[in-house]
C-alpha cells in the first residue's frame, strides 16, 4: 500500500530554492535598474573658506553603474548601482581641468557621510571640542575648511552602503570582499569620470579607516587601468590588519599599540612623574621603551624570566597607567580590549575606541563586554539625523533607508585575498600596503598623505607609523609620504582646531611636487 505524504523530496526542495533565489535576484536587479534610471538630483551652493576665497558649487547626487569587466556573457551588465554626491566649483576659470577627488569612509559596511559632512565637504557636522556628544537638534552648518578650495569633490557610497545597492547575491558576495571592493569602486571612479566627462583632470582620492586599505587598493587598480592617480590622502590608517588585530602568536599589536596606550592614559591623569607631565613625553618614553625593551621581551615569550620580567612588567604598567597585577595576569601583553575596561575602571568607566578622550558608564556589574564605543555613539546619532535632513534638503529622496554604517555588511566581509601569481588564496592578515607601494613605484608624481590621530585606539597612530615604515619603497619613493599627526581620535576632523589643521597641511601637500 502506497502512504501519500506532503513531504517533498530533497530533488523538490532544491528546486524550489533555485527558484526563489531566481526570483530575489530578478527583484534585486530591478530594483537596480530602476536606480540608475532615476534622474540625477541637481542643487547648487555657496562657500566662503577660511582663506576668504568665495566659490559657487554645483551639487550632483546620481548612481553609477559597476558593470561586469571582460568578454563573457554579463560584460557591461551593471551588478551594482552605486550612490555618489558630487560638488563641483562653477564658474573657475584656471585654463586647466580641475583637480578632482574621489572619497569614501571604511567600516566595511559605512557610507560616506563621515568624510562628506565631517571634513571635505562644504557643510559639516557641528562637533563639540572633545569629542563627546552634542545635545540635538543636530544639523550642518557651513564649513569654511572644504577641501572644495583645493579639488572638485566626489563622495562614493559602496555597495550594500547608503542607498547603493548590489544586483544579485552573487554580485554582493563578490562586492563583499577585499579585491571585490577594491574592483567595484575602482570601476565607479571609471565610470563617474567618463559619464562626467573628466578623463583629463587630474585625478586624486581619500579613503578614511577601511578606506585607506581599500584606497591603497584601489591606487594600483587604477594604475593598471591607465588612471594615474595624482596624491591619495588616507586617513586613520589601516593597511596592515596584522598591526591591529590582537590575535594568538601575533605579539605586533601589543607593541605598536602601547604609545598610543601612554598617551591616552597620559590624557586621563594616569600616569606619575615625568611621565604625566605631557603627552609628548608620556609618547616618547613609551617609543622609546617598545624600540629599546619591550620588542625583545615579547621575542622571548616564557623565555624572559626572574628580574627582566619583573622590571618589563613595571615599566609597562607604568606607561599605560594599568595596576601591575593586570600586567602581569595578561602575561605583559595589554591588547585594546584590556586597556578600554581596566584603564578607568576604578572610576567605573569605559575608555571610547575610536575616540580616546571620551569615556562613557560601565555597566552595574562592571563587566568586560564590548557592547558600545563611547567614541563611536557620541557621532552616529549627530551625523546619521544631520545627514538625512541635509539630503532632504538638497531633494534627494530618503524614503529608502540610508545604510550609515552596516553591520550586516561587516560581519559578511572576505578578508582573503587573492595571490597576483595564481588563483590560490592567500592566508593570513590582510594587507594593501604593497599594493599602494607598488603604485609609488609605477608613478613617479604619485604622492601620498596620512593622517592620524593621537587619541584613536582603533588604528593608532604608531600602528601607522610602523606601517608606513614598512612600504617596500627606495629612500626617494618614500619622499613622496608625509604623515601628520592631529590630537583627537580616529576622526580628528570632529575637533575644530585639527579640522584647520588637516585642511592647512592638505594646502602643503597639494602644493609640493610629486
Amino acid at each position: 500500500m502506497t502512504v501519500a505524504s506532503d513531504a517533498k523530496s530533497p530533488d523538490a526542495t532544491e528546486a524550489d530554492k533555485q527558484q526563489a533565489d531566481k526570483q530575489a535576484d530578478k527583484r534585486l536587479r530591478e530594483r537596480v535598474e530602476r536606480l540608475l534610471d532615476r534622474p540625477a538630483v541637481v542643487s547648487s551652493g555657496a562657500a566662503t573658506l577660511a582663506s576668504g576665497q568665495h566659490l559657487d558649487y554645483n551639487v550632483r547626487a546620481s548612481f553609477v553603474p559597476v558593470v561586469a569587466r571582460g568578454l563573457g556573457d554579463q560584460a557591461g551588465e551593471p551588478q551594482a548601482a552605486v550612490f555618489t554626491i558630487a560638488y563641483t566649483a562653477a564658474g573657475l576659470q584656471t585654463g586647466s581641468p580641475r583637480p578632482i577627488c574621489f572619497a569614501f569612509n571604511g567600516g566595511p559596511g559605512s557610507a560616506s557621510v563621515w568624510l562628506h559632512l565631517g571634513a571635505l565637504g562644504p557643510k559639516r557636522v557641528l562637533m563639540p571640542d572633545d569629542g563627546g556628544m552634542p545635545a540635538p537638534p543636530y544639523a550642518v552648518v557651513d564649513n569654511p575648511h572644504s577641501w572644495l578650495g583645493h579639488f572638485d569633490l566626489v563622495f562614493i557610497d559602496p555597495p550594500q552602503t547608503g542607498f547603493s545597492l548590489s544586483a544579485s547575491a552573487k554580485a554582493r558576495k563578490t562586492q563583499l570582499s577585499v579585491d571585490g571592493d577594491i574592483a567595484a569602486m575602482a570601476e565607479v571612479i571609471r565610470a563617474w569620470l567618463a559619464a562626467n566627462g573628466r578623463f583629463g583632470s587630474p585625478l586624486y582620492i581619500a579613503g578614511e579607516s577601511y578606506g585607506t586599505t581599500r584606497g591603497a587598493g584601489i591606487a594600483n587598480t587604477l594604475q593598471e587601468m591607465g588612471l594615474s592617480l595624482s596624491g591619495a590622502i588616507l586617513i586613520s590608517c589601516a593597511m596592515d590588519l596584522q598591526s591591529l588585530v590582537f590575535a594568538p602568536a601575533n605579539d605586533l599589536p601589543y607593541a605598536l599599540f602601547l604609545p598610543a596606550f601612554a598617551n591616552v592614559a597620559q590624557y586621563h591623569g594616569l600616569l606619575k612623574g615625568a611621565l604625566g607631565a605631557s603627552p609628548e613625553a608620556a609618547r616618547e618614553a613609551a617609543e622609546a621603551f617598545v624600540q629599546d625593551d619591550y620588542l625583545a621581551a615579547l621575542h622571548l615569550g616564557a623565555r624572559l624570566t626572574g628580574d627582566k620580567r619583573e622590571r618589563i612588567a613595571a615599566r609597562v604598567a607604568e606607561l599605560t597607567g594599568l595596576p601591575l597585577a593586570v600586567v602581569t595576569d595578561a602575561n605583559l601583553r595589554i591588547s585594546d580590549m584590556t586597556f578600554f575596561f581596566e584603564a578607568l575602571r576604578h572610576k567605573g568607566l569605559q575608555v571610547g575606541r575610536l575616540e580616546a578622550r571620551v569615556t562613557g558608564p560601565l555597566g552595574a556589574k562592571r563587566g568586560r563586554s564590548f557592547e558600545m564605543d563611547p567614541g563611536t555613539e557620541a557621532l552616529v546619532g549627530p551625523y546619521t539625523t544631520a545627514a538625512l535632513a541635509y539630503f532632504a534638503e538638497l531633494g534627494i529622496a530618503t524614503e529608502t533607508r540610508y545604510e550609515v554604517l552596516s553591520m550586516d555588511v561587516n560581519k559578511a566581509w572576505n578578508w582573503k585575498r587573492k595571490s597576483g601569481s595564481d588563483d590560490g588564496e592567500v592566508e593570513g592578515y590582510t594587507s594593501t600596503s604593497p599594493d599602494l607601494a607598488l603604485a609609488l613605484r609605477r608613478n613617479p608624481h604619485f604622492k601620498v598623505m596620512v593622517a592620524s590621530g593621537r587619541y584613536d585606539l582603533g588604528t593608532p597612530y604608531s600602528a601607522s607609523d610602523w606601517s608606513i615604515a614598512q612600504l617596500d619603497v627606495p629612500p626617494d619613493v618614500m619622499a613622496r609620504v608625509r604623515h601628520q599627526h592631529y590630537d583627537a581620535g580616529h576622526m580628528m576632523y570632529t575637533r575644530p582646531t585639527d579640522l584647520a589643521q588637516l585642511q592647512v597641511d592638505l594646502a602643503a601637500f597639494m602644493a609640493t611636487p610629486g
